[in-house]
């Protein structure tokens, strides 16, 4: 079964959710809003089935609900954020807050996270600092997901990272991927669905590649690319966990855990793009580059060539008008969810939908 909602009224729903657990009503719309984007974007894997993982972690104490992130280190256009083992989305918001602002100042910032969470999709955040002109790379480790090049236990997290630019008339381009195969909530939204997983995603914990997504669950994410995805997602984890002085390699607990500290650590650059090059000028190379890009002949069945990011938007306005999809599992889990927090459920738009 899956039940089709209202972007709106998930966001509701998600926000109230949020303050019943504690959560201040800025930072609970917030961490709404990153989920229903998420599933409006077309990734449910960072959509609602995650609402009732970060909201567990609140209630076992393992995160702090109303953290506050403050100012350990201010060096100018270098700063280090103490997450104080807050939300993520409010830690990566406040670094981005303090980016944009300092690379104004100085041409390009640095903001280092440590003691955070799992902030959601990375795009959400470079994008708002594309939005106030700057390009923006913002990174974060993970807990444990897939084995050294050469391996068979997990040591090494997805370490997701995200690059995002001003695009002139086309809006923003972003690139938000981790160094897996595929992200490892992609596995859980197709257990969720009871789907099988594509061959060359994962292996089960005897390093024997699976579709079945529970095994893959239990076992390792394979690295993109080879050794390659095993490498960048390596030296991510310098950046974001040695380097900002947060948990870094098997350390790091995820969302998927009820308790203990996560460690996240996340490591911001931002540019103003006035500090390099006239924002009119920068705009128009910017749309030549994209035209250039989406005039190239397609191959058989291609319909249309996308820059990085635009798939998205255009399925976030399909479903602003057609409603959000949600499976079963993850309705039942938002039930449970509702009714221990003493909310409502949205109203789906229409009756439940059976899956074949």
């Amino acid at each position: 079964m899956t039940h089709l909602v209202g972007a709106a009224e998930l966001l509701g729903f998600a926000t109230a959710a949020a303050e019943a657990h504690g959560v201040p009503a800025a930072h609970a719309r917030l961490l709404a809003d990153t989920l229903v984007t998420a599933e409006l974007w077309g990734h449910p894997s960072h959509g609602m089935l995650r609402l009732p993982w970060y909201l567990d972690r609140i209630e076992s104490g393992a995160t702090v609900a109303a953290a506050d992130p403050g100012i350990v280190t201010d060096h100018g256009a270098v700063l280090v954020l103490d997450g104080k083992n807050g939300l993520g989305q409010v830690v990566a918001d406040r670094a981005v807050g303090l980016g944009v602002e300092r690379a104004r100042r100085h041409g390009i910032a640095a903001v280092a996270a440590r003691n955070s969470g799992h902030f959601g999709t990375a795009a959400y955040f470079t994008r708002r600092a594309a939005q106030e002109g700057c390009v923006a790379l913002l990174a974060t480790n993970a807990s444990p997901a897939m084995a050294p090049w050469g391996g068979r236990e997990k040591r090494i997290g997805t370490n997701p990272w995200s690059i995002a630019a001003p695009g002139g008339r086309y809006g923003t381009v972003v690139m938000d991927i981790a160094n897996t195969a595929v992200a490892r909530g992609k596995i859980y939204h197709a257990r969720e669905r009871g789907e099988p997983i594509p061959e060359g995603w994962a292996a089960d914990p005897d390093g024997v590649p699976t579709t079945d997504p529970s095994r893959a669950i239990e076992g390792l994410i394979l690295p993109m690319a080879g050794h390659k995805g095993y490498a960048i997602s390596f030296m991510f984890d310098v950046l974001t966990g040695v380097l900002t002085g947060s948990a870094f390699g098997t350390s790091v607990v995820g969302p998927y855990a009820r308790h203990g500290r996560s460690g996240c650590g996340h490591l911001l650059i931002c540019i103003d793009i006035r500090s390099m090059a006239d924002p009119g000028d920068f705009e128009r190379r910017m749309e030549a580059l994209i035209q250039e890009t989406k005039a190239t002949p397609a191959a058989p069945g291609v319909m249309e060539i996308f820059v990085p990011g635009e798939p998205e938007i255009r399925t976030a306005e399909r479903l602003r008008s057609e409603g959000i999809t949600v499976a079963e599992e993850t309705w039942q889990a938002l039930d449970r969810l509702a009714r221990r927090a003493g909310v409502s459920l949205p109203v789906p738009l229409s009756p439940a939908i059976p899956t074949t």
